[in-house]
């Protein structure tokens, strides 16, 4: 089973940058498609960005802000956010694709002013 920690949010002013980190551990993901989603407050969970062999893939509210990759080698997914904007505030979690069962603690990004 793999276990999966994201890191890296936090208080960003709008038009800023963040790079949330998504750490796997207890097996390699390297044949995994892994995805980015997020749950703004008051919201549903949404679809952010998703990676794997074929390339990478992003809702249409963060097209062109946003960018996936990951680091197979220290088994690691990362989501650079520029461009922030207040509309961005949820927390973000990690997941293997598609997903299964419950989710991690996510991080928190807040864009405000």
């Amino acid at each position: 089973q793999v276990q999966l920690v994201e890191t890296g949010g936090g208080l960003v002013q709008p038009g800023g940058s963040l790079r949330l980190t998504c750490a796997a551990s207890g097996r390699t993901f390297t044949s995994y498609t892994m995805g980015w989603f997020r749950q703004p407050p008051g919201k549903e969970r949404e679809f952010v960005a998703s990676i794997n062999w074929s390339g990478s893939f992003y809702g249409d509210s963060v097209k062109g802000r946003f960018t996936i990759s990951r680091d197979n080698a220290k088994n690691t997914v990362y989501l650079q956010m520029n461009s922030l904007k207040p509309e961005d505030t949820a927390v973000y979690y990690c997941s293997i694709l598609p997903h299964k069962g419950s989710w991690g603690q996510g991080t928190q990004v807040t864009v405000s002013s």
